[in-house]
């Protein structure tokens, strides 16, 4: 699956920049049949850092958001500047 197609947006919320900020944790609305190892193969792939751990689930609208904690050699807040959410 293409890169770009997996991940759907950043999600933008206090809880997310509390997450950013605290656990080096970007949140991600992703492709709902996406796997763990294509989200992880997807953000490293379009943001050039290390992920160290990839959680997901289904939210009850029905869309599949992904908290991405990146490897401590990377800062959430720097993709997160990238992206325009700080």
């Amino acid at each position: 699956m293409d890169p770009y197609k997996v991940i759907v947006r950043p999600i933008v919320s206090e809880k997310t920049i509390s997450k950013i900020e605290r656990e080096n944790v970007l949140t991600f609305e992703v492709h709902l049949k996406a796997t763990k190892h294509q989200i992880k193969q997807a953000v490293e792939k379009i943001f050039g850092v290390k992920v160290e751990k990839v959680n997901t689930l289904i939210t009850p609208r029905g869309y599949k958001k992904a908290y991405v904690k990146l490897h401590p050699d990377y800062k959430a807040t720097d993709i997160a500047s990238r992206l325009g959410i700080l």
